[in-house]
């Protein structure tokens, strides 16, 4: 998914290369994504206020039923919320006060691909508002959650789209 890494100051970047830039540091600078996640969960695309993601079920998503664990679900509906915000223009993506998880039916298996829509409904000065829909291989809605974000502080020496002076940005490979 990434050709090379390059340090850029200033510069603002498309909201699909900026998200993947976002997703790109939780990976580096987090404890949990990337040892959930690592290289199984992309970002399909991105524009402001939606992020489509994909992920490739493996045996550390599932639960006993060998089927995709909730945890992992509500792990995505807490990160794609994080990404939504990022769709908005905003590197820091404010902290968690509120996040909820429906389980509608079996998300899959160990080697299907789980698909997952994030979408910022609202933000304010304060707080932004996420959904997160989740469909199965074949197209039916599995899951969906929300996600309230603390954002306050996020906006303080924002520049929309703009990654802060030393981050990594990944060119994108076409």
């Amino acid at each position: 998914m990434y050709q090379r890494v390059a340090k850029m100051t200033g510069v603002k970047l498309p909201p699909a290369r900026f998200v993947r830039s976002v997703l790109k540091s939780f990976m580096a600078e987090s404890g949990l994504e990337p040892r959930l996640f690592g290289p199984h969960l992309r970002v399909v695309d991105a524009s402001k206020g939606k992020v489509d993601l994909e992920l490739d079920i493996t045996k550390d998503h599932t639960n006993r039923l060998k089927i995709i664990h909730g945890g992992t679900i509500a792990s995505l509906v807490d990160l794609g919320g994080s990404l939504a915000v990022a769709s908005e223009g905003l590197y820091s993506t404010g902290v968690s006060t509120d996040l909820n998880v429906t389980y509608l039916k079996s998300g899959g298996k160990v080697g299907d691909k789980l698909q997952a829509t994030a979408e910022c409904e609202k933000i304010g000065k304060t707080l932004a508002f996420t959904k997160v829909t989740f469909t199965n291989a074949q197209g039916e809605l599995v899951a969906r959650g929300s996600h309230t974000k603390y954002v306050a502080a996020a906006w303080k020496g924002s520049h929309p789209y703009t990654p802060p002076e030393g981050a990594e940005i990944a060119d994108e490979v076409d």
